[in-house]
């Protein structure tokens, strides 16, 4: 993608980078699997909203649905420190174009750091937002303060947060922490202004040096602003961009278009995971998984 603007472009099929890595061995690294961090228990005086999201994450345009949640990242420990060994990182996602609207770092896990996140939302954004802007979290105990409604309620913004224990409710945002936990060296033995540092890079860099495949090759602000204008800015255009080129008519943008086809895969994943249950409650197997009892063909 970073190969598209050269000038002049450089175009090369997928397969030829294959060959060429091989040739020179070149890996490129992959993600691991990790254990899904248990979700903090909410306080009883906490707000539990309702899953209104319901994993249509790209169903409803931009500055529509917004993601947020907290990462923790082990650090060393200075003589002002009493009991926390972490940095704190806290972010707002456009579910849509995946750019990112806010963030904030912190050395404390209160509250207070995630209210500054939403006003600092609300300060750089609140002109773009809809009045049906959903924001999404998981239940943590600063997402059900009364403050966290509170502020929200008072912003316009609509909540909604995913069922507990369930991280599959806010899958973009998760992987979009594994994604820079992976491009970055966050060292333990780190204090935390090296540890915020690396991160004001990384995260300054995301929205507009870092094209993604799922955004036509394009950065989070490039998408963004394609999906609002309908310009592609790179001398190659993708297929995507070509068949939407050619459907765009009077009245239709390529916002709605992008919106018709995500609701589409959403419908087709829908039924898939329907037609799944139903096999599995009723005990039939698959044609390809063989039976218990079934010999194997030399």
């Amino acid at each position: 993608m970073r190969l598209l603007r050269f000038n002049p472009p450089v175009v090369m099929n997928v397969k030829k980078i294959s060959r060429l890595m091989k040739k020179f061995n070149l890996k490129c690294h992959i993600r691991k699997v990790k254990a899904y961090r248990r979700i903090h228990k909410a306080s009883q005086q906490s707000i539990i909203a309702p899953n209104i999201l319901n994993r249509r994450f790209r169903t409803n345009g931009a500055r529509t649905v917004l993601l947020t949640d907290i990462t923790y990242i082990p650090r060393r420990k200075t003589t002002k420190d009493k009991n926390d060994q972490f940095t704190y990182l806290a972010v707002i996602l456009d579910a849509f174009t995946k750019e990112l609207l806010a963030f904030s770092i912190s050395t404390s896990p209160k509250t207070d750091f995630i209210l500054e996140l939403v006003k600092m939302l609300l300060e750089n954004h609140g002109d773009e937002l809809k009045t049906d802007t959903l924001i999404h979290s998981d239940q943590g105990c600063q997402y059900t303060s009364n403050s966290f409604v509170e502020l929200l309620r008072d912003g316009g913004l609509r909540q909604s947060m995913s069922r507990r224990g369930n991280c599959w409710d806010n899958a973009p945002q998760e992987s979009f922490f594994g994604h820079m936990k992976d491009e970055i060296t966050l060292c333990p033995s780190y204090d935390h202004s090296k540890i915020r540092k690396k991160l004001l890079v990384w995260l300054e860099n995301y929205n507009n040096d870092r094209p993604q495949w799922e955004l036509e090759k394009l950065t989070p602000v490039e998408y963004h602003e394609y999906v609002k204008t309908g310009v592609y800015p790179l001398p190659t255009k993708t297929e995507n961009v070509l068949r939407r080129e050619e459907l765009l008519v009077d009245g239709m943008t390529v916002e709605k278009l992008i919106i018709e086809e995500e609701k589409e895969k959403f419908l087709i994943k829908a039924e898939k995971r329907k037609l799944k249950k139903m096999a599995e409650n009723s005990g039939i197997r698959p044609l390809n998984e063989p039976s218990e009892n079934s010999e194997t063909i030399p």
